[in-house]
């Protein structure tokens, strides 16, 4: 018996770009993942990894980049709170005798 199941296609990164600049420009996910015959949940994922967010200062970030902030963002707090209680253990409490 041969399995029919199709090996899973591999896209360029400049492909899910584009396919996402055209979702922006107003193509509807199941119209792109028809008519470039595209696995429905590749598009949508495409579209939330590499749509960008435009913030105060005109810098556009994608949600890659989001996500990357704020695993950082996590690690520095987390160094911060381990910072303030070596401060506290090592410095020494003023005594009113």
């Amino acid at each position: 018996m041969v399995d029919k199941r199709k090996s899973p296609r591999k896209f360029d990164e400049e492909f899910k770009k584009s396919i996402v600049k055209l979702y922006e420009g107003g193509k509807s996910q199941n119209a792109l993942a028809n008519e470039y015959g595209i696995a429905l949940s590749s598009v949508a994922r495409w579209v939330k990894q590499y749509s960008e967010v435009k913030i105060d200062d005109d810098t556009i970030l994608t949600a890659r980049q989001i996500k990357q902030l704020q695993k950082r963002n996590l690690q520095l707090e987390e160094e911060n709170l381990i910072l303030k209680k070596a401060i506290a253990i090592f410095t020494p409490h003023s005594t009113n005798d």
